[in-house]
């Protein structure tokens, strides 16, 4: 049957009218002929388990990452991290875990995998994410913006090293507890000393900047093997004992240190 011109216009027209509603254009077709969706994901649990596709391996690193670890953690079968990179390490503990609850050995997280770590874990809290440091530091206080300062936000545990309001280094750091709390206020560096040895509670402080009485700006050894499980008697603790070195070298007597929330 032949089809007016007209009529084969108006269909044209139509579909075109369509495409342009839609707002995109129409899904390529794959090798079967059907039409190809893209899918794009928030988050792991939003992920789709209509197949045993692939969610995460060995490469890998984000937000899901770090999420996947510290629930590996919570069933003690990862002792390091949350890091957020999809390591050796981890992928030995998928693949134990794996092989425990009688799934393929691949070391990649699948939907089985991940649904059944799902059932047997807990979300992680921010701090069960960042249990060894990462995390985003908070916006500097005002009264860090001119000068030389450590600027020592207990939002964020995070300590910036500021020139001028710009900042040159950041460092994840831990307070005191609740009984011996870190203090807060505008202090200054008043005395350095790097094999510091603390005669109060005989431990090690290395790299120590005193700014207030006995607190003081040090490394510490607990803080780098146990993360936030543990706290100071009220000093700021850094972990990473290359960047408190790089910070001794740089900081002077006369620097000032804020301490925030």
């Amino acid at each position: 049957m032949r089809i007016p011109g007209r009529t084969v216009a108006l269909f044209a027209s139509a579909a075109a009218l369509a495409v342009a509603l839609g707002g995109c254009k129409p899904p390529p077709e794959g090798a079967d002929g059907k039409p190809q969706y893209p899918v794009h994901f928030d988050t792991p649990s939003a992920r789709p388990h209509t197949t045993n596709r692939s969610l995460f391996s060995r490469g890998d690193s984000g937000t899901g990452v770090r999420e996947l670890q510290a629930r590996l953690r919570q069933v003690e079968w990862l002792n390091d991290g949350p890091t957020g990179e999809y390591d050796d390490l981890t992928e030995q503990a998928v693949s134990g875990f794996q092989g425990k609850r009688g799934l393929p050995r691949t070391g990649r997280v699948d939907n089985a995998t991940w649904q059944r770590l799902l059932a047997m874990t807990h979300r992680p809290g921010k701090w069960e994410l960042y249990l060894m440091g990462g995390q985003p530091a908070a916006a500097p206080d005002p009264r860090c913006l001119t000068g030389r300062v450590l600027c020592v936000s207990k939002t964020s545990r995070t300590l910036r090293w500021m020139i001028d309001g710009r900042t040159l280094t950041t460092v994840s750091v831990r307070f005191g507890s609740q009984y011996t709390p870190t203090r807060e206020g505008v202090f200054s560096i008043y005395w350095k000393s790097r094999h510091h040895v603390s005669t109060l509670y005989d431990s090690p402080m290395p790299y120590a900047m005193f700014f207030s009485g006995g607190q003081a700006i040090h490394y510490s050894y607990d803080f780098a093997a146990h993360g936030y499980a543990g706290g100071s008697h009220g000093c700021v603790n850094v972990r990473d004992e290359g960047a408190i070195a790089s910070l001794f070298a740089q900081v002077r007597n006369g620097d000032r240190v804020v301490v925030y929330r």
